[in-house]
């Protein structure tokens, strides 16, 4: 199938070949029809993508920001490297599409094949959307109409926010698509809308529909507002513009009533003057998206719907409103579309949107022209791999493929692999556009969003899987019953039941698994184990990660999903501290920080027993100052000591100072962490034969020991593995 990117390091706008994305559970299949261009945000996107570095870093000063401590802690080449991978992940354009269902995922029972529906999926041939972000088409609206939902959606959920009632002044600021059908839905709403805007045209275009409009150019926007409300301002405003000015916020204020409501649901400037909306006690609010539930991850991708009586609108009803609002001819759409362009065509819209005058353009699905023949061919196949590179690939020992192609196979993984010459036949992504991108990169031949295709090919032997945590384990028992060897990115499991079917599975197959504790690896942890060497003895270890915060709603904190931390980072320390002694695991214990202790594993410190007698503590801790080295590890063992500073810096005091410098400082480094080692090794064990990089036993009681560590946390005691 084709979908339209951005590829932000060009600048170029690309029609982009990619497999047909899986279903998954939660999600609809479904095939296009018509998407709408909204020209205000996708230009914003066009132009980011245009611009060079310097530009891009005035438009993003956070980012900046973001680089600069980046590279107080990791280094300049690292960061720098981060921040030209992210350049080169291309970015997916469109928000609002209408189609055709053509298959369910698990869990989906209020659609079925063969439905009209609208969803917030990008421009391409087939998008798989959760749920949640699908609405039905009623009776009466085509699709052409349809695929305005989304956008409509969006000027509606800042409408609820202002809370209109009958007869009271609203000004849209701003006459662009989002605009016009706002001052529609005020208008329908019993509310007197005024609307501002600097160009002709959409003035024209909005009095067509019966609205109140004038060019804030020509005319002062303040004084006409308060003629046309008797001097007693409007009761509300709602921003619709696009400009980086602080004019507009000012403007907004001043035509207000006292105690009157600002809704921005634009981009503008916000260099609020205090005593605009100080004087008449203005509430100000920032509108979000289509409405409640947006970025929920409960929500939008695990289908939880608030329940009606508490959140009347969320943004699957706002869809809903919208369509009904077309349905009764309370919202006219149709007379915006200023073109209809195939697919095919796409850069009759996207090569000079600065110069373009049109309000709303669609993208028609699918291409009933006869040159288009290969674009339809590729929808109606379903296809769900495609050859990326015309690559002479035999196959043969150590054939590998790569399930995932998130940030971590892109930012680690791939050029690991790429540098050890591992043979990569495939990488697998969910929905095809990430792996495609990878394989161009690459040079790997294949680009798939069909694990089964992968796994039913004998010319692959091992597969990497770098997905997210709540998959490792499935996905390890499939490719292990497959015949494959299997490198799984921690952690391998979230749970005993999922550990204890992998520990079946591989006495039943034979088959190796190797779990990315990459850290073993690194030129820093591999001088401390020489040092100390092979049976050291007992030892006290402290191992420090001052890991930052993560919002709590993001995924790696969900227990079904990311595992939490200490499941799912902090056993990389367990199986380092596990390298370094020598031995394995007997007994837990942690303790956490704050008011729920047993849930907030984001500051805890983890003790650990080791069967030599030696003693490990982790600190997890999510309250420091990123500014600070982010990892440090602290061995101290028989009157000598060894301490690594962020896998930049090794110290040693006590051993035979005659072959260090008079600092300590045994060894510097560029940040290593290991992976480049961990990922030459593996492909040189899958090509050549040989035994696996980490005892299987040693992963199994690392992946026990985070799980103890989290029992110990609800029961307050040490735990026996």
């Amino acid at each position: 199938m084709y979908q339209i990117i951005q590829d932000l390091k060009s600048g170029e706008t690309i029609l982009e070949e990619v497999p047909t994305p899986r279903v998954g559970a939660g999600k609809v299949l479904i095939k296009t029809q018509r998407s709408l261009v909204s020209l205000g945000t996708e230009k914003m996107l066009v132009n980011f993508g245009q611009a060079n570095l310097l530009e891009k870093a005035r438009q993003q000063p956070e980012k900046v920001k973001q680089v600069i401590d980046k590279m107080k802690t990791d280094g300049i080449k690292p960061t720098l490297e981060a921040v030209f991978r992210k350049l080169d992940t291309p970015l997916p354009l469109g928000y609002s599409q209408a189609g055709e269902v053509i298959a369910v995922g698990k869990g989906v029972t209020e659609f079925q094949v063969g439905d009209r529906v609208i969803s917030n999926g990008n421009h391409a041939e087939v998008v798989a959307v959760p749920k949640n972000l699908v609405a039905k088409i009623p009776e009466g609206v085509s699709y052409d109409e349809a695929s305005f939902t989304v956008v409509g959606a969006i000027g509606l959920q800042g409408i609820r926010l202002i809370k209109p009632t009958f007869g009271e002044t609203v000004v849209v600021l701003g006459l662009g698509l989002i605009g016009i059908i706002s001052a529609q839905i005020l208008k329908a709403n019993g509310c007197n809308v005024i609307g501002l805007d600097l160009d002709p045209d959409k003035v024209e275009k909005a009095r067509s529909y019966g609205i109140t409009a004038i060019n804030s150019g020509q005319q002062d926007p303040v004084k006409f507002v308060e003629q046309k409300t008797n001097n007693v301002g409007a009761d509300a405003v709602l921003i619709t513009a696009s400009t980086k000015s602080n004019a507009v916020i000012k403007q907004a204020a001043n035509m207000s009533r006292k105690r009157g409501r600002i809704v921005l649901v634009g981009v503008v400037g916000l260099d609020i003057d205090r005593s605009d909306f100080y004087e008449k006690e203005l509430s100000f609010q920032v509108s979000c998206s289509y409405g409640p539930g947006r970025y929920d991850e409960e929500y939008e991708q695990k289908g939880n719907d608030y329940p009606l009586p508490y959140v009347r609108w969320t943004e699957k009803r706002n869809f809903q409103s919208v369509l009904e609002a077309m349905k009764k001819g309370q919202l006219d759409v149709e007379s915006l579309i200023t073109e209809r362009v195939p697919l095919k065509d796409y850069e009759q819209i996207y090569g000079d949107m600065d110069g373009s005058d049109s309000i709303a353009s669609i993208l028609e699905y699918p291409l009933n022209t006869e040159d288009s023949e290969e674009y339809t061919e590729s929808a109606e196949k379903n296809n769900r791999t495609i050859k990326v590179n015309d690559v002479s690939f035999e196959g043969g020992t150590g054939t590998m493929a790569v399930i995932g192609a998130g940030n971590f196979t892109q930012a680690m993984i791939m050029p690991s692999l790429d540098n050890a010459g591992a043979d990569v036949k495939y990488i697998v992504s969910s929905g095809g556009l990430s792996s495609t991108t990878l394989s161009k990169k690459y040079d790997v031949p294949n680009s798939t969003t069909d694990l089964g295709t992968v796994l039913a090919d004998d010319q692959v032997e091992g597969v990497l899987i770098t997905t997210r945590h709540n998959l490792h384990a499935g996905m390890t028992v499939q490719a292990l019953k497959a015949g494959k060897q299997v490198f799984v990115e921690k952690p391998l499991a979230l749970k005993q039941e999922e550990l204890d079917e992998i520990i079946e599975t591989v006495e039943e197959t034979g088959n190796t698994i190797t779990v990315g504790f990459n850290r073993r690896f690194s030129p820093h942890a591999e001088k401390m184990k020489k040092l100390l060497g092979q049976q050291p003895g007992p030892m006290n270890v402290i191992a420090t990660m001052n890991a930052g915060h993560i919002p709590a709603d993001v995924w790696v904190h969900d227990p079904e999903v990311g595992g939490g931390r200490i499941v799912g980072e902090a056993c990389h320390y367990v199986d380092l501290i596990t390298y370094l002694t020598g031995s394995k695991v007997t007994e837990v214990s942690m303790h956490a920080m704050g008011e729920n202790p047993k849930e907030n594993t984001d500051n805890a410190s983890i003790h650990l027993k080791y069967e030599n007698g030696s003693l490990g503590v982790i600190n997890y801790f999510a309250n420091g100052n990123k500014s600070y080295s982010k990892e440090r590890v602290e061995v101290y063992h028989q009157g000598k000591n060894l301490i690594m500073d962020n896998f930049r810096k090794l110290y040693a005091y006590g051993f035979d100072n005659s072959f260090f410098s008079l600092s300590n400082k045994i060894l510097s480094t560029k940040q290593d962490k290991g992976h480049a080692k961990q990922f030459e090794l593996l492909t040189q064990c899958w090509q050549e034969g040989g035994e696996p990089l980490i005892p299987f036993d040693e992963i199994v009681n690392t992946t026990r020991a985070t799980f103890a560590a989290i029992e110990s946390l609800k029961q307050g005691k040490w735990i026996s593995l």
